[in-house]
């Protein structure tokens, strides 16, 4: 794809040019100190810096003892989404109070440290140290023996369905009819 190609010709818009070019993707163990505080790993700050996000968004898993962490457009995206579903409605209600209610958007301070709440740190089991799995848009926080655990789990999931994925079709794919 031509990247200096302005994103409307492409058919994308701005954010979700910026979503594409930067993922989470990795795994990355880091240390928390006394007060709460991890350094969030370097492509990950990075990858949100690049997205224009100012905080960390932070909110409990409900499937899992871990926590999703995300930037302002995909928070955004989120917020928008809850709008989609029916007003008042118990799954409207149910995933608003999970999500939205129980963010926390996290400032970096000067060496790429947040502090992660004692409500987060209980719901993720999370003690010493945190393993920071990319997701994507998003990433997710872990403590390193609920991770290991829940990997091996979705793998053999994954390994015992059978399972596949249907790519998109890439931005230069829709431009060209299709045509590689």
């Amino acid at each position: 794809m031509e990247l200096s190609r302005p994103p409307e010709e492409s058919g994308e818009t701005r954010v979700e040019l910026r979503l594409r070019m930067t993922l989470f993707v990795g795994r990355h163990v880091n240390r928390i100190d006394k007060k709460g505080r991890v350094s969030v790993p370097k492509p990950f700050r990075a990858a949100l810096q690049a997205q224009g996000s100012a905080v960390l968004y932070t909110y409990p898993l409900f499937k899992h003892h871990a926590l999703e962490a995300c930037g302002e457009d995909f928070m955004a995206r989120l917020s928008a989404s809850l709008e989609d579903l029916d007003m008042f409605s118990d799954e409207q209600d149910d995933l608003a109070a999970i999500v939205l209610e129980n963010a926390h958007a996290l400032n970096f301070d000067p060496e790429g440290r947040v502090v992660l709440s004692k409500e987060l740190m209980e719901h993720a089991e999370i003690a010493s140290d945190a393993v920071f799995v990319g997701r994507g848009a998003r990433f997710q926080i872990w403590s390193p023996k609920t991770y290991e655990a829940n990997r091996a789990t979705a793998f053999e999931r994954a390994k015992a369905r059978g399972a596949t994925l249907r790519l998109r079709p890439s931005v230069s794919d829709k431009s060209d009819g299709g045509a590689s």
